[in-house]
């Protein structure tokens, strides 16, 4: 049974969660090497997350759920090619989504990490936001100079909200939405096309996280449906969680920000940071 990351987050009551890692890009380079790829089955993702979750020991488990298919079509560059047979804006993304091989990996692997956590850290769903992934599923599809509209931004919200379905029998402890820092320049977030993806999370009782960029969000009054929100310049009124994105300043030395009631800290590893210094990084947020 995994742990719900509402029973950690400081705004629900808990206390568990005191740092929020992003760290996929640093792990893989530390312990695969350059181009290294834990995605070629579960035996192997498991050996490399279980090294990762040793040598960070995070608060929060974290599956990249977009690194996975990513990893899978660069390996099946004929799934590509047929990523833009159709003109509609939302059918490059719900080619990729609907794959069978990627999806029964992901449900492998989500099977295989919540016996190694054995209820001990909540396990989250890292996915592209839907814009980013429209967006990204469009570019890979070789159009350049699309403009997202509303409907195809719900339309991929729907597709996202199928594949959780697909891992609706495995303990998931939440899921995060993250958008892209390019996002930003494709225009302000309503978060009401989100809504396949509030409701799924709903239905299955998993709580639901988002990593904005910008700060247009913060006066959408669906942001108040999200368990807790990842940023640098947003926070928004308990009971939902804001983990406060230190990672500039914690790279560069300096001071941190004392956390309120119902924040804790969000730090994203450089791919390429040098490990003592992340080691004494961590412990000098967790102390």
């Amino acid at each position: 049974m995994s742990q719900s990351l509402a029973d950690s987050l400081p705004g629900k009551g808990g206390s568990g969660l005191k740092v929020w890692l992003k760290s996929s890009a640093y792990t893989r380079r530390l312990l695969l090497g350059e181009g290294g790829d834990p995605w070629l089955g579960a035996a192997p993702y498991l050996a490399y997350f279980s090294q990762a979750q040793g040598l960070l020991r995070p608060d929060v488990a974290v599956v990249e759920v977009g690194e996975l298919f990513d990893s899978w079509l660069v390996r099946h560059p004929e799934v590509r090619a047929e990523l833009g047979s159709k003109r509609r804006l939302s059918f490059p993304l719900r080619k990729l989504l609907e794959q069978d091989e990627p999806r029964r990996l992901l449900a492998e692997v989500v099977e295989a990490v919540v016996a190694n956590l054995r209820g001990q850290t909540p396990l989250v769903l890292a996915m592209p936001s839907p814009k980013h992934w429209l967006h990204r599923a469009n570019v890979l599809a070789g159009r350049s100079d699309i403009e997202l509209d509303p409907d195809g931004i719900e339309d991929a919200a729907m597709y996202m909200a199928d594949l959780l379905r697909s891992v609706s029998s495995s303990p998931v402890g939440g899921v995060l939405l993250e958008e892209h820092p390019d996002d930003a320049a494709m225009g302000e977030t309503d978060l009401e096309r989100y809504r396949p993806l509030i409701n799924v999370a709903r239905h299955y009782r998993w709580s639901l996280a988002l990593r904005p960029q910008g700060t247009g969000v913060a006066e959408s009054p669906v942001l108040a449906e999200f368990d807790a929100v990842l940023s640098s310049v947003v926070a928004v009124p308990a009971p939902v969680s804001t983990g406060v994105d230190v990672s500039q300043l914690l790279w560069s030395g300096a001071a941190l920000p004392a956390l309120g009631k119902a924040q804790f800290y969000f730090v994203e590893i450089p791919e390429t940071q040098r490990p003592e210094f992340v080691l004494e990084s961590l412990a000098r947020l967790r102390a």
